[in-house]
């Protein structure tokens, strides 16, 4: 696709998002390191939609399907089991609703942070995963460098006060700014849909593993 053309061309898809040379497309949000003030925190992607069992790239104000709230559920169950400080939650509907049930279990502050919204995709809203370049601007939406600067802002926030750590409550896309901006790694089983993942700061840098 040529850079004015949001479709791709017949790709397999890359894990939760479809673009060409996505790692080099990404590597903007590597530019310039993140430096939490935190040792630690924590982060859930929001729990399935009915846009996520289609593969499509879907409006803010879609909400968790049956499936997606018993992971939300599930996830609240083991965060129960760490310490932190509140929740940081992105406002769009899925991601909200996730972080809610989580407040209802444990009992933390909740904070909406519409700087950790998914990358809005205008009018390609509705399209399946296959069919986006990432790289590319789709009309009425944001460019990448736009969602990338955006995203930045909301965790250079988020995790910008030293003390306990917090919990982050958003999307792949935002999932894929972090692990850049901290040049980590996640294997694939940690992207799904409501998998409370830890992130620790280490001497080889950060580790992020399942909680």
């Amino acid at each position: 696709a040529g850079a004015g053309d949001f479709r791709t061309t017949a790709r397999e898809p890359t894990e939760l998002m479809t673009a060409p040379a996505i790692q080099d497309v990404f590597a903007l949000a590597a530019a310039a390191p993140l430096a939490p003030a935190v040792d630690h925190f924590y982060f859930v992607r929001h729990g399935q939609t009915q846009g996520n069992f289609d593969r499509i790239y879907q409006h803010p104000t879609i909400a968790l399907n049956e499936t997606g709230r018993r992971q939300a559920e599930a996830a609240a169950e083991r965060l129960q089991r760490v310490a932190f400080r509140e929740i940081f939650c992105s406002d769009y509907r899925r991601a909200h609703d996730t972080a809610l049930i989580i407040a209802r279990f444990t009992g933390k502050r909740l904070t909406i942070m519409p700087e950790l919204r998914e990358r809005f995709f205008g009018d390609l809203l509705g399209t399946p995963w296959t069919e986006i370049d990432w790289a590319a601007h789709p009309p009425g939406g944001e460019t990448l460098d736009e969602f990338i600067r955006r995203t930045r802002r909301g965790l250079e926030q988020a995790l910008g006060a030293p003390g306990e750590p917090p919990l982050l409550v958003a999307h792949g896309g935002t999932l894929r700014v972090l692990v850049a901006a901290l040049g980590a790694a996640v294997e694939e089983e940690a992207r799904q849909n409501a998998t409370p993942l830890e992130f620790r700061r280490e001497s080889a840098g950060w580790r992020v593993s399942l909680v």
